[in-house]
C-alpha cells in the first residue's frame, strides 16, 4: 500500500481510534493533501493573471506609441557613392595634332632711294614687273607668290597661325539643384531616422483628424557650406498638421555635411521625404 494511503487511512484511524473524529481534527489531517494541492493551483492561476495583465499594459502602450511610423523614402545610395570613388579617373584626351607652318611668301628688299651717280649703284631696285606678286621687305626671300596669305607676326603663337581662344568657364549657380553627393546629416541615415524618432510628434495627425493609412511629405531645404540649414518649406499638402510637424523638426535638426560638386563643398537644395503610417485603433 502506498505511504499517502497509509497516512490518509490505517495511521489516521489508529491514531484517532477511541477518540471523536468528528471534532474535526480528524477530517484536517484526512483532508490535507488535497486543500495543499488546491492551494498550489490557485497561486499558479493568480501568478498566470497577474503575468498576462502585465503582457497586455505593455503590448497595449507599444501599439500606442508606434501608431506613426517613421520611414525615409529616399537615401542616398552608400554602395553606389564608394564606387563612384573607387572608379579609376578618365584617360587624358589626345594632343592636338600637329599643325604645318605656313609657307613661306616670296619677298623682295626694299632699297632706300639715294641720289648716286650710275656708275656707283651696286644693287639696281627691283623692276615693277617683278613686284606685282611679291611682297616688300627688308629681305629678298624666295617662295610662293603672294596670293593674299596672311602670315601671322612671330609674336603670335609662334607664327604657327593657330591663336587658341580661351572658353570662358560658366558661372556656376548660387545654389545648385544637382550635385554629385546631396547634403547629409551627421551620422548618417542611421542617426537620421533616431533623430526624427525622438524629435517628430507622433500623435500630430491622429489629433487632427487623420484616418487610418499612409502620408507621405516632402520638405525641401537649402544647405550652405558651412552646413546650416535655411529656406525650409513643404512641397506637398497632405494636411492634417503633417508638413508644419517636419518643417518644426527640421529646425532644429543642427549642422549637416554640405553638398559635394567637383570635389568640393557647395551650396545646394535638399529634399528630405517623411512618411507617417496611422494605424487603426
Amino acid at each position: 500500500m502506498e505511504p499517502n494511503k497509509i497516512l490518509n487511512t490505517d495511521y489516521l484511524d489508529l491514531l484517532f481510534e477511541g477518540k471523536n473524529k468528528a471534532y474535526g481534527a480528524y477530517d484536517l489531517r484526512r483532508t490535507y493533501q488535497k486543500r495543499l494541492i488546491m492551494a498550489l493551483i490557485i497561486t499558479g492561476i493568480s501568478v498566470a493573471v497577474i503575468a498576462g495583465l502585465a503582457l497586455l499594459q505593455n503590448t497595449i502602450s507599444k501599439n500606442k506609441e508606434e501608431k506613426v511610423k517613421i520611414s525615409e523614402v529616399t537615401i542616398s545610395d552608400i554602395k553606389q557613392e564608394e564606387q563612384k570613388k573607387n572608379e579609376p579617373p578618365p584617360p587624358p584626351p589626345p594632343p592636338p595634332p600637329k599643325q604645318e607652318p605656313p609657307p613661306k611668301i616670296e619677298t623682295k628688299a626694299f632699297t632706300p632711294p639715294k641720289v648716286v651717280k650710275d656708275e656707283e649703284v651696286k644693287q639696281p631696285p627691283p623692276a615693277v614687273e617683278e613686284l606685282k606678286d611679291t611682297k616688300i621687305g627688308t629681305i629678298n626671300q624666295e617662295g610662293v607668290k603672294d596670293v593674299g596669305i596672311v602670315v601671322p607676326p612671330a609674336g603670335v603663337d609662334a607664327g604657327k597661325g593657330i591663336v587658341e581662344v580661351k572658353k570662358q568657364p560658366e558661372p556656376e549657380p548660387e545654389i545648385f539643384t544637382k550635385v554629385e553627393i546631396d547634403a547629409s546629416y551627421p551620422g548618417g541615415p542611421g542617426a537620421w531616422r533616431t533623430f526624427l524618432e525622438r524629435n517628430l510628434r507622433a500623435d500630430v495627425a491622429t489629433d487632427n483628424g487623420a484616418s487610418p493609412g499612409t502620408y507621405t511629405v516632402i520638405v525641401q531645404f537649402v544647405v550652405d557650406k558651412e552646413g546650416n540649414v535655411s529656406d525650409i518649406k513643404p512641397l506637398t499638402s497632405v494636411g492634417f498638421g503633417m508638413e508644419q510637424e517636419a518643417v518644426r523638426v527640421l529646425k532644429k535638426s543642427g549642422r549637416w555635411k554640405p553638398a559635394i560638386q567637383n570635389g568640393r563643398e557647395v551650396k545646394a537644395y535638399r529634399k528630405q521625404p517623411i512618411t507617417f503610417q496611422i494605424q487603426e485603433g
